[in-house]
């Protein structure tokens, strides 16, 4: 039981609102010592941890680079090179990222693309651009009816592009489920399995997509009728 002691203090740590960081190391101390360990033990099996799972700690490295890339512009130049495409709508666009996620995640690359790292600082600004290119500034609605598209756009490209690669988590869990209600495949014929899914995929969302481009052109009529009115 004294072992919980460190849940203890995590819990205090951050009701009183201590720095996260202080807090996670004081309740590793904590448990270690409530463990028979000494201090420098303590110390020495959070440091291997920390060292041995480092690489986990990697990827928000990429936070701060995008936040810095954002504040030097970024967002604007995306703007700034789809206007130059004046044959770029909304949906051809998101559909062309669709496409390429699709493809990286069934390669096995299913960090070249996500929400943080490409649609919230490239993808959605360059898909507004190409609206606000073709109907003038939009309203709220319209923007946000974007970026809700680009985001699905690269979710539902992930989720159905990273089956066709073997060697992905996702098919060792559908293989293990298989398993335990006596139905043995191999990984080989999931991810063949997967490829008309996938292909499936790319007909469905892609045709909403490309429909994505005639509904913003309603929209965005009514909303222009509705304040010549006014």
């Amino acid at each position: 039981m004294l072992t919980l002691l460190g849940v203890a203090v995590v819990v205090v740590g951050f009701v009183v609102r201590i720095h996260p960081l202080l807090v996670v190391a004081a309740a590793a101390v904590v448990t270690s010592l409530s463990a028979g360990m000494s201090l420098v033990q303590g110390i020495s099996a959070l440091g291997k941890a920390f060292n041995d799972n480092r690489y986990v700690s990697l990827v928000w490295l990429v936070l701060p680079v995008i936040g810095l890339l954002e504040r030097s512009g970024l967002q604007e130049r995306a703007r700034a090179l789809v206007s130059r495409v004046k044959t770029a709508t909304t949906g051809r666009l998101l559909l062309a990222y669709f496409m390429i996620r699709q493809l990286s995640a069934a390669l096995g690359l299913t960090s070249l693309g996500g929400h943080a790292q490409m649609v919230r600082p490239l993808i959605a600004p360059m898909a507004e651009a190409a609206a606000e290119n073709r109907h003038g500034p939009l309203p709220d609605s319209a923007r946000f009816r974007i970026r809700a598209a680009a985001a699905a756009a690269d979710n539902v490209a992930l989720f159905f592009g990273e089956d066709i690669f073997l060697a992905i988590a996702s098919i060792l869990l559908i293989k293990g489920f298989l398993e335990q209600n006596g139905i043995f495949v191999e990984p080989l014929q999931l991810s063949v399995w997967a490829i008309p899914t996938a292909i499936l995929a790319l007909l469905v969302h892609g045709t909403r997509l490309l429909l994505l481009d005639r509904r913003l052109r309603r929209e965005l009529a009514r909303a222009d009728g509705g304040e010549a009115r006014e």
